[in-house]
């Protein structure tokens, strides 16, 4: 193999290597729940529904705590619960962006 070729395939290999790493980094950070959360949403069809929660009964939280049912405040608009797709937008209340509480 000629030396082009070889600073070719290496530089190839870098590129591929250096976009893939978000990929993983992101994939290693999330809490078991939340994967769980991520793979229960693709198999269900359900969406995040922030601000109709229970003290206690979230699935998750954008931000202020570490997952579920650890909301504090009934109705946190941080925190959100898993419906089916289309339920979030008839709930009074139901958003499907974090607020802030």
């Amino acid at each position: 193999m000629d030396r082009r070729n070889l600073t070719a395939k290496i530089l190839t290999a870098a590129i591929g290597l250096a976009a893939a790493a978000p990929v993983v980094a992101s994939a290693q950070t999330m809490s078991p729940q939340q994967q769980a959360n991520k793979a229960k949403m693709a198999a269900e069809h359900l969406q995040k529904c922030y601000g109709v929660n229970a003290i206690g009964r979230n699935d998750c939280a954008a931000g202020t705590h570490s997952c579920a049912g650890q909301a504090t405040m009934a109705r946190d608009p941080a925190s959100f619960v898993l419906l089916p797709q289309g339920d979030c937008e008839k709930i009074a209340g139901g958003s499907l962006t974090p607020g802030k509480a």
